[in-house]
């Protein structure tokens, strides 16, 4: 559900950060942990708020678009100011960067929970989406520069568990305070822990700089990357309801191209690029991006939609809901250490062409289950399925990436491949929410002629189908009318759910194709690139 866990290579900008201050081991403790709270409100609030997104939509009377936009806006801005956080905090203090994130997070937060509507809401997370963008690179940075290299990879190991843990318990706290009291609570659970971590920035935290602090910041580049991100990314979401034709339509995708291609061309003659295209030119690198690219798609793309089917179409509760994943999360967690121990033994192209092989299987078992399905017999053989797939996956492409460029450049590297894997998942709920959105228009027009409803009935059901399984059934019928187009706006759901699974699946072999092509063959490992996964 929205991003799970952590982004691959987010252990390698810890483990090639610069030179560690000097400090006591007790500024030490603190400092870990300030970057884990700080890691784990962003990494909590996508899981968080993708539970309680069904409830949102009920509440707020919004269209599934409107659902797509509260997820997109805070996505588009941590992807496309994700690299240039880093900078900042080298450039004008880690700490004080680090704080500005906490308390724009905070304030955000305070701001989601009090929308009165739905566009008020979908405001406040792209501030929620800035905030983060300072938050997720300053944690990395701060373990970077308080910990000596030789206790980088302890330092690793606990960062790594606890977000492990807050992956796991975040969307079943969050699940569960949005059924028992409110989806406000979604957000609120976010103040306590920013107040906490800012009290302990102020007193416990030294403040750092980079060694180039004083270089160029790419001002440019990052705006022509959210620009173009923004354009792109609200032609696919508003054109099934507009229409392809349609000019707000047709403008932004040809302003968010013309960004896009804008921003290649900055990159290019930038003398600080906040993405070094020379990078791509290494075969390992590209190919590792690449892969990173269409499997991060498939599985961003299609777990934003589980909760929306668990909830509204299989009855489960939110709080059930946000469990339904904790296998996934176990496995991954449980088999890193093991699948870190693959490269050593085949390379790093053995485990990233079988990885996603098998989580392609994982999605197209998703694909299988309809309405009223078992657990435990339909989705928890596909989430475990997943699991492994993503857990061959993961530390092998970790450790192309960091080995494609040599230790100097790995910090870099990294970072780039994390925003990568949320750029993948921003674009995702984009396009499948398309692919969606047209399969359950087809297949609700059959069901409903075949379950024989009512004219005013069909027509009232008809207007609300840009809110797919949320579409509010009118008052006034009988219960086996009710109940026969209910039973129709499922099967119409899960006729949607089903192609954005099996195009999910599609593009994790085709990411297995590209490790194929392109990842070269086994390479000698570096033990402390390694040792990140």
């Amino acid at each position: 559900m929205g991003q799970i866990g952590k982004p691959p290579c987010d252990d390698g900008v810890i483990l090639h950060g610069d030179a560690a201050l000097r400090c006591s081991a007790r500024t030490r403790r603190w400092t870990l942990v300030a970057a884990i709270l700080g890691s784990s409100l962003a990494f909590m609030d996508g899981t968080i708020v993708n539970v309680a997104l069904p409830a949102i939509q009920r509440e707020l009377s919004a269209t599934t678009s409107d659902a797509q936009w509260v997820m997109e806006s805070y996505a588009l801005f941590l992807a496309s100011l994700l690299l240039v956080g880093g900078v900042l905090g080298d450039r004008f203090g880690r700490r004080r960067i680090f704080m500005i994130g906490a308390a724009l997070f905070a304030v955000s937060s305070i701001g989601c929970s009090l929308s009165a509507d739905i566009h008020q809401l979908i405001a406040a997370r792209a501030v929620q989406g800035v905030g983060a963008a300072l938050l997720v690179p300053g944690s990395l940075a701060l373990i970077s520069i308080n910990f000596p290299k030789s206790e980088r990879g302890a330092a690793i190991g606990t960062w790594s568990a606890f977000s492990g843990i807050t992956a796991a318990v975040g969307p079943v706290v969050g699940g569960f305070l949005v059924e028992h009291y409110s989806w406000t609570w979604a957000f609120l659970v976010n103040v306590p822990v920013s107040a906490a971590l800012l009290l302990i920035c102020m007193t416990k935290v030294p403040e750092s700089r980079g060694s180039g602090g004083s270089g160029t910041i790419d001002v440019l580049g990052a705006c022509m990357a959210t620009l173009g991100l923004a354009g792109v990314v609200f032609a696919l979401i508003e054109a099934p309801a507009q229409g392809w034709m349609a000019p707000p339509i047709w403008i932004a995708a040809g302003v968010g191209l013309g960004a896009l291609a804008f921003f290649i061309r900055v990159e290019a003659h930038s003398a600080a690029p906040m993405m070094p295209l020379s990078l791509f030119r290494e075969r390992n690198f590209a190919g590792a991006n690449l892969l990173t690219l269409l499997l991060y798609a498939a599985l961003g793309g299609s777990l934003f939609f589980l909760p929306l089917n668990l909830i509204q179409v299989q009855g489960y509760g939110a709080t059930s809901a946000g469990a339904a994943l904790l296998p996934f999360i176990a496995i991954v967690f449980a088999l890193s250490r093991w699948a870190g121990t693959l490269v050593d033994l085949f390379g790093s192209k053995p485990p990233l062409v079988v990885g996603p092989i098998v989580a392609a299987a994982g999605f197209v078992m998703f694909a299988v289950p309809s309405i009223d399905s078992n657990y435990w017999t339909a989705f928890f053989p596909a989430i475990c399925i997943l699991g492994l797939g993503m857990s061959i996956t993961v530390a092998p492409l970790t450790t192309t990436v960091m080995n494609a460029v040599g230790s100097e450049l790995a910090g870099t590297a990294s970072g780039i491949n994390n925003a990568v894997s949320r750029t993948a998942a921003l674009l995702a709920i984009a396009i499948f929410g398309i692919i969606l959105t047209w399969a359950f228009d087809i297949t609700l027009n059959e069901e409903l002629m075949r379950v024989q409803a009512p004219t005013e009935l069909v027509s009232a059901v008809m207007s609300q189908r840009q809110r797919l399984a949320g579409i509010v059934i009118p008052d006034g019928y009988s219960a086996s009318v009710t109940s026969a187009v209910r039973h129709a706006i499922g099967m119409s759901f899960v006729a949607g759910y089903r192609r954005v699974m099996l195009v999910s699946a599609a593009l994790a072999l085709l990411s297995a194709m590209s490790a194929l092509v392109l990842i070269k063959g086994k390479a000698i490992v570096d033990p402390s690139v390694r040792r990140s996964g």
